[in-house]
């Protein structure tokens, strides 16, 4: 059997910024297609490739010129700012990012195979392709065209095994500079930006075979720095009192002004579904609340968004000034090594203190159990007579040599009863 040579596709990153500048969802993409929901997860993500009649189909809804498109193709301008904005950050930072991204998913996609855990809220797949008013047609061979597109679509070769350090530095680098000025945006302070996402990278790399086998290890660590930086603990800080230096243009401070005066919760609602670019069922899930509720919280934070700048009415509006508001501040996180080492000097720390405790409070246990009595003595009964003490007695008449002391006393005196005056020598 013979076929024509596979057609060229994008980088993974590609493929999912070219679809959002669509406006086309995965759902979407996969009722076009003609295939499930996770299998586009998975194309975008670089664990699978379409083949055969889907890749032609995939590609064309994509839109773009075959000879404009490059095995490696690296992110292009697009028609119009998405949440890669937001989650990339300064464009010079944009080729370490997507370098570092096809990284992090070769790790995940090694140590998700060991332990899979299932996404929540992710709709159910479907075993059964869409149905067509023509069979499908049936090849020389006597093979049916849609038999061998399952055939094709047979999973990418194993990536390479990376150590958990490599692993994390890896992810480290990826989610940094987006979620730096994202958690600015949450907060308003750049100090417990940066201190929040070290945080959560710190707890991270402590729970890292945890983390390592999760579906969406930047989402885990992006809850975390979100948990961290919306903390009430912050204000009895002394540094919280004193607001920090607002960002230089009118139109960025009225728009952060309006951010940090929403709740936190519907700032952090809409910072993931406008900002990050997140569906609402995953916003809903990352904010430990339902979907209507995470709805209700949207509309509201817009419309709150709306009626102090009217500009910002449009979604696509407010994507695009959250983007740059986040881009405009030139936001430096520490180095991923130093991170994993003040994570480990932390467990170090919290570690030590820890026995030093157990081993003080064993100390005061056997302290107590020696200096204990051993049997139980009875208190002594009152009114009873104590033996073995002389009686006491009232004072009475001077002895022979207390007279005697007493006249040899007062015959020294000079002027003065019982006065004496000291004599030189």
């Amino acid at each position: 059997m013979t076929q024509s040579p596979a057609t060229p596709l994008p980088s993974p990153k590609e493929r999912r910024r070219l679809r959002e500048a669509k406006s086309l969802s995965q759902a979407e993409v996969a009722a076009r297609v003609g295939v499930t929901r996770e299998t586009v997860r998975s194309w975008e993500t670089g664990r699978t490739t379409p083949r055969g009649r889907k890749r032609a189909a995939y590609l064309r809804l994509l839109g773009v010129p075959d000879q404009d498109l490059g095995a490696d193709a690296g992110p292009g301008p697009g028609p119009k700012t998405t949440a890669d904005d937001v989650e990339v950050g300064a464009e010079a930072e944009a080729e370490v990012v997507v370098e570092a991204e096809a990284v992090v998913e070769a790790a995940v996609e090694t140590e998700a195979t060991v332990t899979p855990r299932q996404e929540p809220y992710a709709e159910p797949e479907t075993t059964t392709e869409p149905e067509t008013d023509t069979e499908p047609e049936t090849r020389s061979d006597g093979e049916s065209e849609d038999e061998s597109d399952d055939e094709d679509e047979s999973p990418a070769p194993p990536p390479p095994i990376l150590t958990p350090p490599q692993a994390f530095d890896a992810l480290y680098a990826f989610c940094t500079p987006a979620l730096v000025r994202q958690t600015y945006l949450l907060t308003g302070r750049r100090e417990l930006a940066r201190e929040s996402v070290e945080r959560a990278f710190q707890l991270a790399w402590h729970r890292w075979p945890e983390v390592a086998v999760d579906r969406d290890p930047a989402g885990w660590v992006r809850a975390t720095a979100y948990e961290y930086a919306l903390s009430p603990w912050h204000r009895l800080r002394p540094r919280h009192r004193h607001p920090e230096a607002p960002p230089a243009d009118a139109a960025d401070r009225a728009l952060l002004d309006v951010l940090l005066k929403l709740p936190p919760m519907y700032r952090r609602t809409l910072l993931l579904y406008d900002g990050v670019g997140l569906d609402l069922p995953e916003t809903a899930a990352e904010t430990e609340a339902s979907t209507p509720a995470a709805a209700n919280r949207l509309l509201h934070a817009r419309e709150a968004v709306a009626a102090r700048l009217p500009e910002l009415a449009a979604p696509d509006e407010l994507n695009r000034r959250l983007a740059a508001l986040a881009a405009t501040e030139r936001l430096r996180a520490a180095k991923p090594r130093a991170v994993r080492y003040g994570s480990e000097h932390r467990a170090r720390t919290w570690t030590r203190a820890a026995i030093a405790f157990t081993v003080l409070l064993i100390g005061a246990t056997s302290l107590s159990l020696h200096t204990a009595p051993d049997h139980y003595e009875p208190p002594m009964a009152p009114g009873a007579t104590v033996r073995g003490l002389p009686p006491r007695s009232a004072p009475g008449p001077l002895s022979d040599e207390q007279l005697e002391l007493h006249a040899f006393l007062k015959s020294q005196t000079v002027s003065g009863p019982e006065r004496l005056v000291p004599e030189a020598r």
